[in-house]
């Protein structure tokens, strides 16, 4: 099967340098120097990841994954300037799935990208014993989605690992650490904030389909839980 990538950055000669080290190991580019571009054309044709950079004229990255969210679930990495701490954890808040500094080596940004395409694989494995039924909430692992009360959650594969890590275990508290390693890879930095976004974003979406939610419990000074039902 060949991956479908966008790669959006308005520098044009390190899009084509990008866009000719993922066409030598096989995945299909679609590549875009303008956020405005890019967003009509993810939305409009399905892709398996993107690659965004943050600082764009017009449309920054930012802007243009927030877009991206209203519609899709797709992985996301960030590419960012090496003194730009703050708008890498911004875009891991925002919803992005990763991110890699600039200058970096294609090697890098390759295996991030197998990394990520690997856990979303993993998440919506289609083994029959990872089906999880938790009262109202069941994981659909062919849709990669977790259905509540018989609706759809579209969720990204960030969002679906850091649940999942939480209705495994109903009733057991999991610390901040323990959910940055369910839902991370060991190679990306995240704060409690990120984490604690992230929950929020995962709250937000529930409550989008059912006002009532309120499976997913705060532990002040811990953590978080998934409330047995």
């Amino acid at each position: 099967m060949t991956h479908t990538i966008a790669v959006v950055d308005d520098d044009k000669v390190l899009l084509s340098s990008i866009s000719l080290a993922l066409e030598g190991e096989g995945y299909a580019v679609s590549a875009y120097s303008d956020g405005f571009e890019a967003l009509k054309a993810v939305t409009t044709h399905p892709i398996d990841l993107a690659v965004l950079d943050i600082k764009m004229p017009r449309m920054d990255g930012i802007e243009l994954l927030s877009r991206i969210r209203k519609t899709s679930a797709v992985p996301v990495i960030f590419l960012t300037s090496r003194d730009d701490e703050a708008d890498k954890l911004f875009g891991l808040r925002a919803g992005a799935d990763d991110y890699i500094t600039k200058p970096f080596s294609y090697r890098l940004l390759l295996a991030r990208i197998q990394a990520l395409l690997r856990r979303g694989k993993l998440a919506a494995g289609a083994e029959k014993d990872l089906a999880i039924e938790r009262g109202d909430l069941r994981l659909d692992p062919a849709r990669h989605q977790f259905v509540w009360k018989g609706r759809n959650v579209d969720l990204t594969v960030t969002e679906f690992l850091l649940l999942k890590c939480l209705v495994v275990r109903p009733g057991l508290v999991k610390t901040r650490n323990q959910l940055m390693d369910a839902a991370y890879g060991e190679h990306s930095y995240v704060d409690d904030r990120t984490v604690d976004s992230r929950i929020k974003r995962l709250r937000n979406k529930f409550k989008s389909v059912d006002p009532e939610f309120e499976q997913i419990e705060t532990i002040y000074g811990i953590g978080y839980r998934y409330r047995d039902q």
